[in-house]
């Protein structure tokens, strides 16, 4: 009898984020992303490709949209330029990642594009 023995998946960690300013979602917002993303300050340690679950909540809207994602995108503390430390989380390809791209970019349409910096480029 052969008994394997596996690791259990950890479960993805749930950020919680509030935007309550579209500077500070133009700053956020990741739309190379295929699938679009957000740039969340914390000062825990992730590593690429790492799951998470985020309740988000854009400006005025009471609404914490649930979204899960992985990690694509790491600052790490002391980064060159005063770089903010976090991670940018790429939206999952599903109905819920879909739909908070698709309010996001509704939010910052026209400020897409634009040469002011951001957190992550």
């Amino acid at each position: 009898m052969n008994d394997t023995v596996r690791p259990m998946a950890a479960r993805p960690s749930v950020l919680s984020l509030n935007i309550n300013s579209k500077s500070a979602l133009y700053a956020a917002y990741m739309p190379f992303l295929v699938n679009g993303g957000i740039f969340v300050p914390t000062p825990r340690p992730y590593g690429l490709g790492d799951e998470v679950f985020m309740l988000l909540q854009l400006m005025d809207d009471p609404t914490k949209h649930p979204v899960a994602g992985v990690v694509a995108w790491v600052t790490p503390q002391g980064a060159q330029g005063g770089k903010t430390q976090g991670i940018g989380v790429h939206f999952a390809a599903d109905e819920a990642g879909h739909a908070l791209k698709a309010r996001i970019e509704q939010i910052l349409a026209g400020h897409l594009g634009s040469s002011r910096p951001t957190h992550t480029l």
